[in-house]
């Protein structure tokens, strides 16, 4: 396929301008899949699939995912006939929503036809202040109500694609992202004489006191059972009862609040090696080359896909610390990310953008997306395996993997769809999100004391986003 990256002086300018009134103080950190921590430093992008004459079809993005797709799409379907122009903009530097919502709010023919949003601002897009922009997969030709029963759809991604003011369906996600505990198997039999995955479960769970009790023992045998704080708070802020708004006002959730001490724990104890996910130290820990071996990681089939395998050493067994890694339930259920795909009300070309979304989104068969995501087929035999929202996907799909010691993934993760939901989720949770984190750092680190923490925690919030506490 032939490509061209386009990389406009002007367009970077007017981003910068842009990020510079909509960032936050914290620095952004990827919430994805690897390809957007691995994006980070791109600036932004204009990746173009030449395969027809009918036209364009623009889509916004943060990653190379969904255009390599629609790449793949292009290849088996030649009559297709469009041109697909995608746009890729990181989401670590806090470029991609404002990039987008200008796009949208401008219109025309350079406005994006389609367009990703991940779990951590996609409620801005499908129910918040920029869901207007958004098309009703009805009318783009999609049977919704038909598909989504006929492919078994999680329901978490109906939930959190479907837009309150109409009831209207206007986004899904391809991926499911129900998470476990990743661990290695070595550290486990070093430390309990067993790697099996039941047995692991009840050493790590369930609840954080049990976990802290394993952290107790792994410590004594010199291993960290998490790399840092990081670890544990996507199965904190997921698992949370409340979201970071209720009733328009800043709420603190008491989950979400015990992650000051959890994480202190961690500290004091030192069970981590104090490291920020997305860096080159979070990684050295998952090649088992960090300040001391650490035993695990939280998290969704992609993350081990997509980041650990190749972070991990090796390609094959007995390299790294490939193979050496299982999956088991996490001391308490949680999901971690996931990408949902959208139109644009205004876009001309919505059959052809249906056609698009409902070969990623909905449909099971062995040619669809899903199926081929999900048995690592999408690039021909032997390619990385992920957890889909199509439970009539799963229900035919294998997910046995080398990495983690030929063990079935699937037997784990499916399960652990059942704890994702939507109903705790904000628009604004990429950016209170790390407020709250730097905070706890802040913490830990013994520059403030826990009430100033939350303190200075809610005025950064009413600064930023004009957020008044309730609580």
């Amino acid at each position: 396929m032939k490509k061209t990256i386009a990389i406009i002086l002007s367009l970077v300018l007017a981003l910068a301008t842009l990020a510079g009134c909509a960032s936050t103080p914290a620095a952004q950190e990827a919430t994805e899949a690897p390809a957007a921590a691995a994006a980070a430093t791109e600036a932004p992008a204009a990746e173009t699939t030449t395969a027809g004459e009918k036209g364009v079809i623009n889509i916004y993005t943060f990653t190379d995912e969904v255009p390599k797709m629609l790449e793949k799409y292009i290849e088996m379907h030649p009559d297709f006939g469009y041109t697909i122009n995608a746009t890729i903009i990181a989401t670590t530097d806090g470029l991609y929503q404002p990039a987008l919502d200008q796009a949208l709010a401008a219109g025309g023919k350079d406005a994006p036809d389609m367009y990703c949003c991940e779990s951590a601002f996609v409620l801005k897009y499908t129910q918040g202040d920029m869901s207007s922009y958004a098309a009703p997969y009805a009318d783009l030709g999609i049977d919704v109500a038909a598909e989504t029963a006929a492919a078994d759809i999680a329901q978490y991604t109906i939930d959190i694609g479907t837009r309150p003011s109409d009831s209207a369906l206007v986004g899904l996600g391809y991926q499911a992202t129900g998470s476990a505990f990743i661990y290695r198997r070595s550290l486990a039999i070093d430390t309990w004489n067993t790697d099996d995955p039941a047995v692991i479960a009840t050493k790590i769970g369930p609840g954080w006191d049990q976990f802290f009790t394993a952290a107790a023992e792994l410590k004594a045998k010199g291993y960290g059972i998490v790399s840092g704080d990081g670890d544990i708070w996507q199965a904190v802020e997921n698992s949370s009862e409340m979201g970071w708004i209720v009733d328009g006002k800043l709420y603190i959730d008491p989950a979400r609040e015990a992650f000051l001490d959890l994480s202190m724990q961690l500290k004091e104890g030192g069970y981590y090696n104090d490291t920020r996910d997305w860096t080159d130290a979070w990684y050295a820990d998952m090649q088992g080359i960090g300040a001391q071996p650490i035993f695990g990681f939280f998290g969704p089939a992609w993350l081990i896909n997509y980041v650990m395998a190749g972070n991990s050493g090796g390609t094959q067994p007995g390299e790294g610390t490939y193979g050496d890694w299982a999956v088991c339930e996490p001391p308490i259920g949680f999901f971690w990310g996931g990408t949902w795909v959208l139109a644009n009300k205004d876009s001309d070309k919505k059959e052809a953008v249906g056609e698009l979304i409902d070969w990623i989104t909905l449909q099971t068969g062995d040619d669809s997306l899903q199926y081929m995501w999900a048995n690592g087929t999408l690039n021909g035999e032997g390619g990385t395996k992920d957890t889909v929202a199509s439970g009539t996907v799963m229900a035919k799909s294998n997910g046995e993997l080398a990495f983690l010691g030929g063990q079935n993934m699937f037997d784990v993760f499916v399960p652990a769809n059942q704890f994702a939901n939507g109903k705790n989720l904000t628009q604004y949770d990429e950016t209170i999100n790390n407020l709250w984190r730097d905070q706890v750092r802040q913490y830990t680190a013994g520059n403030v004391t826990r009430d100033e923490a939350i303190a200075a925690f809610k005025q950064t919030v009413l600064d930023t986003l004009g957020i008044e506490s309730a609580n």
